[in-house]
């Protein structure tokens, strides 16, 4: 049946079954449903979802991805013989590269816990062995044992829908302490045989066995079966594990013969070029249902090895990381190396709820998860200054907000003191989801920079004499389009920063591999205001900068009352025009944004790190990082930028009237261009 072109869920007239055309993470098959009546599942959701915010805002989300997929049939159709034959040549080098990257030496291993969070419950309560049972509640499951997987119940599925599709599913509240603690137990066991194991959740792990294999003289299939064993009698649970030359088909492989079961992939190139050959797109980590879309609409692209047959096209409308990423699928080639450890950039928490607009209840939540958060933090000797609030409306709106602290802090009081800042001027709203993340942490662990009294470059270029006392004649410029920066004591103010998503992106309610979100983001940095503080101006010309359209909004020192930004349209445009096309995120329309998109899903923008999507966890601790720097240069940043114009126009204005400037500047000590690098600096009176 041909796909619907009204958007998802409309009710087209020429269509029986609109259903069909309804894509939502809810009807992708999982471990365990591989006998499910798909039609029926579809069928019920939409009926059940039809009509609700959430249901609306996969209809945005659904308008979106069909406009990505459109706008590259568009290039698509623009290539010419010329074109492809090129895009072939280049292709068929980057293959040859990769192979020559292919390792075989490495062994290793993805053990993920079966159902862990229905399988740790079941354990503790065995009258539930048997019974459909869902870990969650009527608002969300976390997830569903394979019994009740069986009716089309699954984790990210609003418990009202499953309770449709299995009336007699029973709930179980969420417990995340006991999880946390049979994960313990788990990575002990792991630790035995990879002490660098690499954790990527709380139910699953890959470890390189190839030390294990060499030095006991076993085959890999012999150490993955008594790891296995080993995890059973540690904490009463079963887990599946997969067996491979890299990461990826380790990953690949343990999803095979789910549950409690095991499938090795020989460390052979052919074995490994058969086994990839026939794999559907889906099943690879870093392709979500967007990309999936995407491949398949536009190139006819369902299996891996269509990739390499399509490579000349994929070189050509996809950027140099997402094509090479895709040879890289399409050759069976993933990463073997064992990461360095690297210092954690964020620690967070959130939770879902029912959608409440009580604020009592809601300041509740946000003291547990202010609490949950120092706990963490404590727990690794953690102290941080950037803390950002991710809030989820019920219409599924997300919104962020962060402040940057003078000083480092982890205690539960300080954090919801300032936590409380920032949700209270949101109020009044109705929300689904809170979370809390902490970054920008300080380097030893003690809540102390290495050396307070250590000054920066920007504080002698900022200051008139080693104190740090500003000069009398400093004004501050708008930085930035995006911008709107107010005057503040910089050694005493925190920096406000928020951010507002329409896309209503929700990682609880997808898969590994992440989807497509609508988004158009709002940004705005935010400083607050010192009571009855005057910047003064001068009556010299200023370099023309470009400025905000929006009325600034004045902001106290005690409460936050107004968060402002600017939308740019012209970054939606450009947006528009490169689609990234295997990038399952919403593109954003703001140029600040960019900092939080990963460029084709897949690589960072900023640093060039690649994480796929799967790495949900990594990804926001990384986009924070980037954050804390971000707002960390704005404090001293904006003063900077706001320094040196005013030197350059001055300059500038010394070969006019005299009569135009308040202050006798020093002469150029030749008629050229050159300035010395000491006129950009503030004279101190601190003698070196």
């Amino acid at each position: 049946m041909a796909k619907s072109e009204t958007s998802v869920g409309s009710e087209d007239p020429s269509s029986s079954r609109p259903w069909e055309s309804y894509h939502t993470v809810f009807t992708n098959a999982k471990a365990g449903m591989e006998g499910v009546d798909k039609e029926k599942v579809q069928r019920i959701v939409y009926e059940m979802s039809k009509g609700s915010k959430y249901f609306e805002n996969e209809e945005k989300k659904e308008a979106y991805t069909k406009q990505k997929i459109e706008n590259m049939r568009i290039q698509y159709s623009k290539l010419t013989a010329q074109d492809i034959s090129h895009h072939q040549k280049i292709a068929d080098k980057k293959i040859l590269e990769l192979e020559a990257t292919r390792d075989l030496s490495r062994i290793w291993l993805h053990v993920d816990m079966d159902a862990f969070y229905a399988a740790v419950e079941t354990l503790c309560n065995p009258s539930l062995k048997g019974r459909p049972m869902a870990v969650g509640s009527m608002s969300m499951l976390s997830t569903a044992n394979y019994e009740a997987r069986k009716f089309g119940v699954r984790a990210a599925m609003p418990g009202f829908i499953a309770r449709k599709l299995c009336p007699e599913l029973l709930f179980v509240p969420v417990d995340f302490q006991k999880y946390n603690h049979y994960s313990n137990l788990t990575r002990k066991v792991f630790q035995k045989y990879d002490p660098n194991f690499l954790a990527a959740s709380l139910d699953e792990a890959y470890l390189d066995i190839t030390s294990v294999c060499k030095e006991r003289g076993i085959m890999s299939g012999e150490v993955a079966e008594e790891l296995r064993e080993s995890v059973h009698l540690e904490t009463g649970l079963t887990c599946s594990a997969g067996v491979g030359p890299n990461r990826l088909l380790a990953k690949v492989c343990s999803d095979i013969n789910k549950p409690n079961g095991q499938f090795v992939l020989p460390n052979d190139r052919s074995a490994v070029v058969t086994f990839i050959s026939s794999l559907p797109i889906r099943k690879i980590g870093g392709i979500g249902k967007v990309t999936e879309r995407i491949l398949k609409d536009v190139f006819g692209i369902a299996t891996c090895e269509e990739m390499l047959q399509k490579s000349s096209f994929l070189c050509g409308l996809f950027s140099r990381s997402s094509a090479d990423f895709f040879l890289s699928v399409g050759l069976g080639i993933g990463g073997t190396d064992t990461p360095q450890y690297r210092m954690r950039k964020s620690i967070s928490n959130e939770r879902t709820f029912s959608a409440t607009e009580d604020e009592v209840l809601l300041i509740q939540k946000l003291v547990d998860l202010s609490e949950m958060l120092s706990a963490d933090m404590k727990k690794e000797g953690l102290f941080g200054r950037t803390l950002t609030l991710k809030l989820k409306t019920a219409s599924f709106e997300v919104r962020s907000r962060a402040v940057t602290l003078p000083s480092y802090i982890s205690s539960s009081e300080e954090i919801l003191k300032h936590a409380s800042k920032l949700l209270k001027a949101e109020f009044p709203v109705s929300l689904r989801l809170m979370g809390l993340r902490m970054s920008h942490f300080s380097e030893d662990k003690n809540g102390i920079p290495p050396d307070p009294t250590q000054k920066t470059l920007s504080n002698f270029i900022l200051s008139g004499d080693a104190s740090g006392g500003k000069t009398s004649d400093y004004r501050p410029l708008v930085s930035d389009v995006c911008d709107n920066t107010f005057s503040v004591d910089e050694n005493c103010c925190p920096t406000y920063c928020a951010e507002t998503s329409c896309d209503l992106h929700d990682s609880s309610m997808e898969n590994q591999a992440s989807d497509s979100t609508y988004s158009c983001h709002v940004i705005g940095n935010i400083n607050e205001e010192l009571n009855e503080t005057v910047v003064p101006q001068s009556s010299e010309p200023q370099p023309k900068v470009n400025e905000p359209t929006d009325t600034d909004h004045t902001i106290k020192s005690d409460k936050v009352d107004s968060y402002v930004g600017q939308l740019e349209a012209s970054s939606c445009d450009r947006w528009e025009a490169g689609v990234n096309c295997a990038n399952d995120e919403a593109g954003s329309v703001s140029d600040q944004k960019q900092l939080f998109l990963w460029v084709d899903d897949y690589k960072c923008p900023i640093c060039g790190i690649e994480l796929p999507p799967s790495f949900i966890e990594e990804r926001q601790e990384h986009s924070d990082f980037h954050l804390a720097e971000k707002l960390q240069g704005e404090e001293s940043g904006n003063h900077h930028r706001s320094f040196m114009p005013q030197q350059r126009a001055a300059q500038r204005g010394h070969t006019g009237s005299s009569s135009r400037q308040k202050k006798k500047q020093k002469p150029s000590p030749t008629a050229s261009k050159y300035v010395p690098i000491d006129a950009f600096f503030v004279k101190t009176n601190q003698n070196f």
